[in-house]
């Protein structure tokens, strides 16, 4: 048995009256195949240009180990020059991956490759994040914290995503005070026995290739998995919907301070009660 998933759509290119009526409006998950293909970025990036031109800079590093109480929110597990980070990829499978990086901030010759598409949408033009891994390294299910509507563009190689809507969260043994269900689900092969649930969970697949672009309405839970090393780079757009920006504010104000206290006073006895929580919430509507 696996996921009840059903293909993401794909448009070869899509009008800003057609994405705006079709995808934003309703909240739909699209995959725009060709909107990249004039950009320099489409011949330029691969991993070889990163490290020619980025090669010095010391990166941050993560990996698939569980949460502890003494991580900071978003802390890296390790740091490596990108050169040496890009050979490792290139030589071996490694969990260690890059995310959140503002690497346009520090390379700012990037900036010339691509365009803002004009999608009807204000996009921050401040913050586009690069996101790099290895081959099976992955993502734990997760959405993200200011419920930003994301364009995220795939390039080099292949990447599976999986997605969920907020509407599913009771399947999804989502962790209390948190942005992530269960680290320990694989939702490239879950077990059915241990996470009943997840056989009601409705959602969304694809695999992104070289120049894809995936759009992400706000508040949706994703998954990627790097079939093959590769990288992508990730545009955002506040949230729209009134209920959903008070989410976001939320989250960044209240909800990841009070986290962070609790971890302080209870240690690891916190993150084992959030766990264990995820389950007991869940199993709940069996």
């Amino acid at each position: 048995m696996s996921l009840n998933l059903q293909d993401i759509p794909r448009v070869k290119t899509i009008t800003k009256a057609d994405f705006l009526k079709h995808y934003f409006k309703p909240q739909k998950p699209v995959v725009v195949e060709c909107l990249t293909q004039d950009w320099p970025a489409y011949s330029k990036w691969n991993l070889e240009y990163m490290k020619a031109i980025g090669g010095d800079i010391t990166i941050p590093l993560y990996d698939d180990r569980p949460v502890d109480y003494k991580d900071g929110f978003n802390e890296p597990h390790a740091k490596m020059k990108l050169r040496d980070y890009i050979d490792l990829l290139k030589r071996q499978p490694t969990k260690y991956r890059i995310f959140l990086w503002n690497a346009l901030k520090e390379i700012p010759q990037l900036q010339k490759d691509f365009t803002f598409p004009k999608l009807g949408i204000h996009l921050i033009k401040r913050v586009p994040m690069l996101f790099f891994g290895g081959r099976d390294s992955h993502t734990f299910m997760h959405y993200d914290i200011d419920f930003a509507n994301i364009f995220h563009f795939h390039f080099e190689g292949q990447k599976q995503v999986i997605l969920f809507d907020q509407t599913q969260n009771e399947f999804l043994y989502k962790i209390p005070h948190a942005l992530i269900t269960r680290e320990d689900i694989d939702f490239n092969n879950p077990d059915f026995k241990k996470w009943p649930m997840l056989k009601k969970a409705k959602g969304f697949k694809t695999e992104l290739k070289h120049g894809e672009m995936l759009y992400m309405p706000e508040g949706y839970w994703h998954y990627m998995r790097y079939i093959t090393p590769g990288f992508s780079m990730s545009l955002r757009a506040l949230a729209r919907n009134p209920k959903n920006f008070s989410k976001a504010i939320y989250n960044i104000l209240i909800m990841r301070n009070f986290d962070n206290v609790m971890r302080r006073i209870k240690g690891q006895q916190w993150i084992d009660w959030k766990n264990q929580q995820a389950i007991l919430k869940t199993n709940k509507h069996l």
